[in-house]
């Protein structure tokens, strides 16, 4: 799954995932576990985010096949949000070659930049437990509350105009090659992401039959 922040990638994972009986693997959670396990690749990657540093790719990818080994996955995944770069695809698709595996499709979700922008500004989260909410398309029952935990809901620091504007101007700089990189290879299904989470779930699912 591709997209740019605030398209719904993680959401249309998840129904995926759901849908297919399939583990949703997102890098963010499954670096987060490493390093809280402490294994030998999260050690070395914690000690990257310590610095305030990137996490090399060759970490990450070796993170994903940790995670591809374990029997879950046995049955077929959903990669979330991964890779992000030329390189990493590269690195990726070595990764995939040397299981023996193969994408049977590479989601990018597609909207406008400013109904993005407009979407992220609209974004809140639970404080406490990290629930995802809307003010506009999926605000709590009871506002400024969790539905889940009853934690408080707020904005993100980084859910700011410039700083939302900066984000998704470097997402297009880096994910253009990427969605070649597929393209080429015949695997890209661009999906439109406007709409209701239904409505595009049904796009995407016609992306993958197709």
């Amino acid at each position: 799954m591709l997209g740019a922040p605030g398209v719904g990638k993680g959401t249309q994972a998840k129904r995926i995932a759901e849908g297919y009986g399939v583990p949703q693997i997102s890098t963010g959670d499954i670096l987060r576990d490493a390093v809280e396990r402490n294994t030998p690749l999260g050690t070395k990657a914690g000690a990257y985010m310590n610095r305030g540093e990137l996490v090399p790719d060759e970490i990450m990818i070796a993170l994903i096949r940790e995670r591809l080994d374990e029997v879950d996955c046995q049955s077929g995944f959903v990669l979330d949000g991964f890779p992000r770069t030329n390189r990493q695809a590269v690195g990726l698709e070595k990764l995939m070659r040397s299981l023996g595996l193969k994408f049977d499709a590479v989601i990018s979700l597609e909207a406008e930049r400013e109904v993005l922008v407009q979407r992220l500004l609209a974004r809140r989260v639970c404080r406490r437990c990290g629930a995802d909410y809307s003010m506009t398309m999926r605000p709590s029952k009871r506002e400024g509350a969790c539905d889940l935990c009853g934690g408080e809901v707020v904005r993100r620091p980084d859910d700011n105009e410039e700083t939302i504007r900066n984000r998704l101007e470097v997402y297009q700089r880096q994910t253009a090659a990427v969605k070649g990189f597929y393209a080429k290879r015949g695997q890209l299904r661009l999906v439109d992401g406007g709409g209701s989470v239904d409505d595009v779930f049904a796009r995407v699912e016609d992306a993958l039959s197709g």
